[in-house]
């Protein structure tokens, strides 16, 4: 029973992790480049805005299927070695920096273009510049977090499958 909890978790909190770090990348790399390049301003910026509202749910929808993943292993008592620690701590830093942008930091950006504010112009736009910096910063970071969680996981399967 604990190999089958095991395997599940593993299985759902890959597929949470693809799908996060997948949609982080063609966001940051793909979608953004191409609106601010292609949709005049203020359009461009109100279209990303709410895309970037709509992720924010998917990652933390994501972040939360992975944590409750390593929930289910540790009520399940799945053994856990230091890889495993490891894995379950970088989730939870990649979820709480996912949950800070997405609660705190994309609203706060939301509510400053939807109050006509220009970035870099005036108080409020030096706010929106710093916030988008940050939400740049905190993209970035899950990233790097997320590509370290992919390898933690795959450094579990293959020792999962290792023969005794």
């Amino acid at each position: 029973m604990k190999r089958a909890i095991g395997t599940a978790a593993a299985i759902a909190s890959g597929l949470a992790v693809a799908i996060w770090l997948g949609g982080l990348l063609v966001l940051g790399a793909l979608t953004a480049p191409v609106v601010f390049a292609v949709v005049p301003m203020p359009q461009s910026a109100d279209a990303m805005t709410l895309i970037f509202r709509r992720f924010d749910l998917v990652a933390m929808s994501c972040a939360a299927v992975a944590l409750a993943c390593e929930a289910a292993r540790a009520i399940a008592r799945v053994p856990f070695a230091r890889l495993d620690h490891a894995r379950a701590a970088v989730g939870v830093l990649a979820a709480a920096v996912t949950t800070y942008e997405g609660t705190a930091v994309s609203p706060r950006i939301a509510e400053l273009h939807m109050e006509g504010v220009i970035r870099g112009l005036g108080p409020a736009g030096l706010e929106l510049s710093r916030l988008h910096d940050r939400a740049e910063l905190l993209g970035k970071t899950s990233v790097l977090l997320l590509v370290a969680l992919v390898v933690l996981q795959a450094a579990a399967a293959s020792r999962a499958t290792a023969p005794a």
